[in-house]
């Protein structure tokens, strides 16, 4: 068996196979696994390129557990609190824990008792909804809307899981800051809160309920992890092989084609490549009665400083004033924001090996129009907008900033679409109704009877999480297939 990708996805599917006894063959373009979840080694600062926020760590060890191996076995990892520092235009900030107990008593100093009665309404909420939605409909296949009819359904009904994000989470807390704490998460999913669906706040008990957590040596420590146990129970990955076409015999998948024109023969594949790459690789036009939609990009700037500033956590949501307009801007307008919001990640804060001594590392994403949606030249304007970002968030306290920064890579939307993402978004489709469940693209392919798809563009979806998933669901799909041969 063949697995073109050693994403996350793809080790996760290779681990499952594996450990199913099969002999599987990783195909890897890069010199090293992780895919999206890349790095960048740049005058002694190890940058982290794609994912900063892990959670749901027992999808790790399920994979890893395939093989016979653990989490603790392979990574070090450290639970983050808080979660989040939350801070606010009006100079507010909120620490996000997800202790309950530490939560609501955060919430009631910045907000009141009454909001902290709200959180825990909410909590208790986002915790029924998640038990509902993940074993039915996210660790499950659902290639048809008839998998939907099973009795969770009626449940993510009456937990009021398809009525809009914002509202379900306002009719909980009314401060605007919680609000947004615990809706901001729709942009993972590549929709506005007011027009994201409620199952979507699943997203948010994953960050706020669940824990956040980060492997010291950075994220990059989690595709060493999964390939090194992949390695270790006897499959093989080949690295630095690009795949440019697979051979077929009339509806089989006979053998995958590298760059260098070698042949690696299979049984099955299984292709993790971006979804429309993926597509072009298997010679499939995929036929949907509305129009793919893709999630908005993001510019992330990477920058190596030779200081830090208190306030800020290891994860920092930065609000802007604006917040319904943000959204306005990147999907509907396709222009950047005017008053940005900001993750900014230090991960030199729990991990201070990631750079030179006595430096730190920040990682500023700014989410921003994917290619489809904007206008914009990036290559003239990107540089202008990093020191837009840079001057934001001087303004926003980290006075200095500019100045401090020793080393630097900034990464726009042209550069994710120079890399093989679709429009330039490293978030692929957008979690629309129309792309969410069954109705999104699924692990099989029309007209191929041994391929199989996994990866953020198929069912579950984006996110580091679902990837894992995707990856575990491709594995079952093709050993249910061998089963039945």
């Amino acid at each position: 068996m063949v697995v073109v990708g050693a994403g996350l996805s793809g080790l996760a599917c290779a681990l499952h196979l594996r450990g199913a006894g099969r002999e599987v063959v990783v195909v890897e373009r890069e010199r090293h696994p992780g895919g999206r979840a890349g790095r960048l080694d740049l005058d002694g600062f190890r940058i982290d390129t794609g994912p900063t926020v892990l959670t749901m760590p027992e999808l790790l060890d399920e994979a890893l557990g395939a093989v016979g191996e653990s989490t603790a076995d392979r990574l070090d990892l450290v639970p983050l609190s808080p979660a989040y520092r939350a801070a606010f235009a009006d100079g507010s900030v909120i620490d996000v824990h997800t202790d309950r107990e530490a939560m609501a008593a955060e919430v009631a100093r910045v907000a009141g008792e009454r909001e902290a009665d709200g959180y825990l309404r909410l909590r208790d909420w986002l915790t029924r909804l998640y038990r509902v939605e993940m074993r039915s409909f996210i660790d499950a296949p659902c290639d048809s809307p008839l998998d939907l009819v099973r009795p969770d359904l009626f449940r993510l009904a009456a937990l009021g899981g398809f009525g809009r994000l914002a509202p379900a989470v306002g009719r909980r807390v009314t401060d605007e800051r919680l609000r947004r704490i615990f809706s901001f998460q729709a942009l993972y999913a590549g929709v506005a809160p007011e027009r994201a669906l409620a199952a979507y706040a699943v997203i948010a008990y994953m960050d706020t309920v669940a824990g956040v957590y980060f492997p010291r040596g950075g994220m990059r420590a989690i595709g060493d992890a999964l390939a090194g146990a992949f390695t270790k129970a006897g499959g093989t990955v080949r690295y630095g092989e690009a795949v440019t076409r697979l051979e077929r015999s009339g509806d089989r998948v006979t053998a995958v084609v590298t760059a260098e024109g070698e042949r690696i023969p299979c049984g099955h594949v299984v292709v993790t490549a971006d979804l429309p790459a993926a597509h072009r690789l298997l010679g499939h036009r995929p036929r949907r009665p509305v129009r793919t939609r893709f999630s908005p990009s993001a510019v992330v700037l990477h920058l190596g400083t030779d200081r830090t500033w208190e306030g800020l956590g290891h994860h920092t949501i930065s609000f802007g004033a604006a917040w319904k307009r943000t959204f306005a801007e990147i999907i509907r307008e396709g222009r950047t924001m005017s008053d940005p919001s900001l993750l900014v990640t230090q991960p030199t804060r729990t991990d201070p090996a990631l750079a030179p001594e006595g430096h730190h590392l920040l990682y500023v994403l700014a989410p921003a129009p994917n290619l489809a949606a904007g206008d914009i030249d990036w290559e003239r304007e990107g540089p202008r907008y990093r020191d837009s970002l840079v001057r934001t968030l001087e303004e926003r306290g980290l006075d200095g900033l500019d100045a401090s920064v020793r080393t630097e890579r900034l990464v726009t939307p042209a550069d994710w679409a120079r890399q093989g993402m679709e429009h330039g978004t490293p978030f692929s489709l957008a979690h629309t109704f129309a792309q969410t469940g069954p109705f999104r693209p699924g692990h099989t392919v029309p007209g191929t009877s041994n391929a199989v798809l996994a990866g953020c563009g198929t069912s579950p979806g984006v996110g580091l999480p679902t990837v894992l998933i995707s990856g575990k669901l491709a594995a079952a799909r093709v050993l249910a297939e061998r089963r039945g041969r």
